[in-house]
């Protein structure tokens, strides 16, 4: 016998807690009384035990019934921890993979883990027929790839299980393949009870217009390339952890190659100790890396996708999310890397570079999986788009550039309150802008001492002039890209104009 057969005999049952206990138990009601062909899902987030509670429910159903089961998974990865989880509760099991062509021995094992397009290949061959199958659980539930199997287990119980019940394909809804859903405990109340460490999440707004929606939904690697690997985007990743997480365990998620590698080359050459991981690098590089990652204490991680799933490293500190998605499923995915507990650790961080947080909300925000499982389309048409995230952008002037504004006890201006009060006075909108014009011109000529010093200074007013741009044309009915764009040039050139005015009144004004 191996020794790797050796230490999965010795894996301890996991001990089930009572929430545990108690979804199972609702799960065995439907078992019991559901009528033939019952197909069910099963929500609980990342971190709460899916696999425990499926190989618990395996067990129990095994003791009670003269059929077998099948778990479905899509990940290798996946298939092999899953029968390591089974083997722990005393589940006799064969993993179906690639080099399995037949089952000679089917009779000798209760229960089959199986990759879905692996066991898929198989039965389209038909070299490979599985009997006497009453229960079929589908790990990661929300991959549609396990459609193509249904009609191979017509008299099955389906069980499908995931942290989020909301298909990766927007045309093929859950609700479509299961009768009903079971949600259970949330994410607050996992930490509450002290099963999940606590996020505490930083959002630095990133301006997403310039990504592109792919055909799956979301945004493709190309536009995220090209902006993630832009120099501000770099300094601006660098910043956030230095400020944020600086000796930290730090996993960096990134949604292309290209990005992942620049980030690799920015830390390394502000001296980190950093590695890079992606699809491309062979078994052993990954197995060296996460090695090195688990056992180096301020360790950093860049990767891209790869880590999403099938990947549990308890002592992540932090998560950056150096990426934009549209997919709820991969936001809670990358979230959920983080979010294991050890002795002393309690909490971890968040570090949001893509308005993830601003388009789904926090991580541990309560969610309603029975209306998204029932209306995803409701769901997904409602989501806060980039334009309206990127409208409540708060612009807070860097500390370097407020000091060189020393003499000017107060540099911001409330647009929205300014348009607010103009319009109860029935005067026209642009007065906004004269009252912000001034504001600047004003603090360029108080901090300065002559006029071509002024008009420099007025150049780094850049952001903030954009800012209140941007909010001004939120007051308007209607205001096109165009027209905000002359906005910024008009107000720019009167800027100039009116700081030279204020510096001849301030020389003038001058005692002789």
């Amino acid at each position: 016998m191996s020794q790797n057969t050796l230490e999965i005999q010795r894996e301890e049952k996991k001990e089930l807690y009572a929430y545990q206990k108690g979804d199972i138990d609702a799960i065995f009601d439907r078992l019991d009384n559901a009528p033939p062909k019952h197909h069910l899902l099963y929500q609980l987030p990342t971190g709460g035990g899916k696999t425990v509670i499926f190989s618990e429910i395996v067990r129990r159903y095994l003791s009670h019934n003269d059929k077998k089961v099948v778990v479905l998974t899509h990940r290798i990865e996946l298939c092999k921890q899953t029968s390591k989880m089974l083997t722990g509760f005393g589940v006799t099991n064969k993993i179906i993979n690639s080099k399995v062509k037949e089952l000679p021995d089917q009779n000798d094992f209760s229960c089959f883990v199986a990759m879905v397009e692996t066991l898929k290949n198989r039965i389209n061959d038909e070299k490979l027929h599985l009997d006497n199958i009453g229960l079929v659980i589908i790990d990661e539930a929300h991959y549609n790839s396990f459609r193509k199997l249904l009609n191979s287990f017509k008299n099955a119980f389906i069980l499908g299980v995931t942290a989020t019940p909301l298909s990766s394909n927007i045309k093929l809804p859950m609700h479509q393949s299961y009768n009903e859903l079971i949600v259970g405990d949330t994410i607050g109340s996992l930490i509450d009870k002290g099963f999940l460490a606590k996020a505490t999440t930083y959002s630095y707004d990133v301006g997403l217009t310039s990504l592109k929606v792919g055909i799956n939904g979301d945004y493709t690697v190309k536009s995220s390339d090209d902006l993630y690997t832009n120099t501000l985007m770099q300094e601006k990743l660098l910043h956030a952890y230095t400020e944020r997480s600086l000796g930290k365990k730090t996993l960096i998620f990134n949604n292309g190659i290209h990005t992942s590698l620049y980030v690799y080359e920015t830390f390394r050459e502000a001296g980190y100790d950093i590695r890079h991981l992606d699809n491309t690098s062979s078994s052993e590089e990954r197995k060296d890396i996460l090695q090195w990652f688990k056992k180096t204490p301020d360790a950093i991680l860049t990767s891209v996708g790869i880590l999403t799933t099938g990947f549990d490293e308890p002592t992540v500190e932090t998560i950056i999310l150096n990426r934009a998605t549209k997919s709820l499923t991969l936001y809670f995915q990358m979230i959920g890397r983080g979010s294991r507990k050890l002795p002393g650790k309690d909490e971890f961080t968040v570090i949001d570079l893509g308005n993830n947080a601003a388009r789904f909300g926090l991580w541990s925000d309560p969610v309603n999986w029975q209306h998204i499982f029932k209306s995803p389309e409701f769901y997904l048409e409602n989501l806060r788009d980039d334009h309206e995230i990127e409208l409540y952008f708060k612009y807070s002037m860097p500390a370097e550039l407020r000091a060189k504004f020393s003499k000017t006890a107060d540099v911001s201006f409330d647009v929205d309150e300014e348009h607010k009060l103009i319009i109860k006075q029935n005067l026209r909108s642009k007065v906004v802008l004269d009252k912000s014009l001034d504001q600047h011109a004003a603090m360029c000529v108080d901090n300065t001492e002559t006029l071509q010093e002024a008009k420099m200074l007025a150049r780094e007013l850049e952001d903030d002039i954009e800012d209140r741009i941007k909010r001004y044309s939120k007051c308007l009915s209607q205001c096109s890209k165009n027209y905000r764009e002359w906005l910024v040039d008009d107000y720019k050139q009167r800027l100039t104009l009116l700081i030279g005015k204020k510096y001849r009144e301030k020389i003038m004004n001058e005692p002789d």
